[in-house]
């Protein structure tokens, strides 16, 4: 069996999911996929359908946290050693998924591919959230996570148990450092990341900001009020 399951979130990603999983199928083999789908309203399921792709099917949309929660469930009770969130709309990069491995097989709980490992974080408007919640990570977890917004993340067994059967775990940063201070080893490799392939983000500025504001609440209080995990 397979040690690794790429897990495909997918919402209204015709233009790219075809793309996406044939470069894993032919280039990629020695890793599984199973793309989740998300309730989309576009082709996106009667593409993976129509090729045969491992795809769980949502009938309505339920957001990206409950497709991974899902995906974690898969993962952990098939035996995978290890599973890796992969965006389906062409940005993160398999090549990364070799050297993300290497780093977990050293103990690590998650590994995260991260963009600003060896390369600087730019000064912009973008970055200005990232900069915020990798302070506030810092703060509260005593180890700063340098891109803490990167949606590529490996996990071990140990965190799909915990996705899996406890509540409030989602594939966001508050999650990693509220881990983290439960003494889950996380670290990160360097990554490159490209331009989604088509389409366009979910995340407009306002959105945006909502998002950032959301997770430096959950990071700097909510957290405080959780129950320990294991």
């Amino acid at each position: 069996m397979k040690e690794v399951l790429i897990l495909i979130p997918a919402y209204n990603e015709e233009a790219n999911i075809k793309k996406v999983v044939e470069k894993l199928i032919n280039d990629y083999s020695e890793y599984d996929y199973m793309i989740v789908n998300d309730g989309s309203a576009d082709s996106t399921l009667k593409i993976c359908r129509d090729n045969g792709y491992n795809v769980i099917d949502f009938p309505i949309n339920l957001g990206l946290e409950c497709g991974v929660v899902a995906g974690m469930k898969y993962a952990y009770r098939r035996g995978y050693k290890y599973i890796i969130q992969f965006d389906a709309d062409g940005q993160h990069l398999p090549e990364y998924i070799a050297p993300m491995y290497e780093k977990i097989e050293e103990g690590y709980d998650v590994v995260i591919g991260s963009r600003f490992v060896t390369k600087k974080k730019p000064f912009s408007a973008r970055m200005i959230g990232s900069r915020l919640i990798s302070g506030a990570i810092k703060l509260t977890a005593g180890k700063r996570i340098k891109d803490p917004t990167s949606g590529m993340r490996m996990y071990n067994r140990r965190c799909m148990e915990a996705f899996s059967k406890e509540i409030n775990y989602g594939p966001e940063p508050d999650t990693i450092s509220y881990l983290m201070k439960n003494g889950y080893k996380v670290e990160e490799v360097q990554a490159e990341m490209q331009e989604r392939m088509a389409g366009s983000s979910y995340l407009t500025l306002t959105r945006s900001i909502a998002y950032m504001t959301k997770m430096l609440i959950s990071i700097l209080i909510i957290q405080n009020f959780r129950k320990k995990t294991n």
